[in-house]
């Protein structure tokens, strides 16, 4: 099967114009030229267009498109990067979708919307040092399953996060031992916590790599100056620290 170049530059959204320069710099010879002058198209010139304007749509300019295309030995590692970077550009349109689809709701229930959440797709905060401390899998799924929340379901999580927070201060007030039940069984709370959160080793069920993951989220709680006030003071972080590494030691 073949096209003329009308057919072509209809079907691909273009012009005949365009496929005439592409023809001239370089880029894309027809298949043939008939004995009536018309130029005609068959599956693999059709399939080198597609890759050609794939490139474009990524901002590459022609002679670029042209030293990756003269460079390229294989056709299928080729159509496989491409659909590596628009399953990556797909992936960041839909955090974006789902920011503005938040900003939208809640600005129709009539609340302020979440800065980090609107922003989410275009500048993920903490992407750089998740993806260092757990890997690119770990952030990405956990990210994709955050701002796939509705407003409400975000409300919700940030509320258990809230409860468990206040959990946590007041036992450390009460005096009680980082190694008591009352601790433990805060510790087990804040492990199921984890568990809920797509990506973490916790939620996969590794064990290795969840103690080491318990551990080290203890260890941040106290030498990150962004969480250790989170549980009211520096002795309230060291309490959550310890109970949760004698929890890892002794109960995973």
């Amino acid at each position: 099967m073949e096209w003329t170049i009308q057919e072509l530059a209809a079907r691909a959204g273009i012009t005949s114009r365009t496929l005439r320069h592409y023809d001239r710099v370089g880029l894309l010879a027809p298949s043939r030229i008939g004995a009536n002058g018309y130029r005609y198209y068959n599956a693999a010139a059709v399939a080198r267009l597609q890759r050609i304007l794939l490139m474009r749509r990524l901002g590459m300019g022609l002679p670029a498109i042209a030293e990756v295309l003269a460079d390229e030995v294989d056709t299928c590692d080729g159509l496989s990067a491409h659909i590596a970077a628009l399953e990556e550009e797909r992936d960041r349109i839909e955090r974006q979708i789902r920011s503005v689809r938040h900003t939208l709701e809640a600005l129709q229930a009539g609340i302020e919307p979440r800065m980090d959440v609107m922003l989410a797709g275009f500048n993920d905060d903490y992407k750089d040092e998740v993806i260092s401390r757990w890997g690119e899998r770990a952030f990405q799924v956990s990210n994709d399953w955050w701002h796939g929340k509705t407003l409400d379901q975000q409300r919700a999580w940030k509320q258990d996060t809230e409860d468990l927070v206040a959990a946590w201060v007041a036992a450390a007030k009460g005096g009680v031992s980082p190694t008591s039940e009352h601790a433990q069984s805060l510790a087990a709370r804040h492990v199921r916590w984890l568990s809920q959160i797509p990506g973490t080793p916790t939620a996969e069920g590794d064990r290795e790599r969840s103690i080491e993951m318990v551990k080290g989220v203890g260890d941040m709680f106290v030498d990150d100056s962004r969480f250790a006030g989170m549980y009211d003071d520096a002795a309230g972080a060291r309490f959550v620290r310890d109970a949760l590494q004698a929890y890892a030691r002794t109960r995973m």
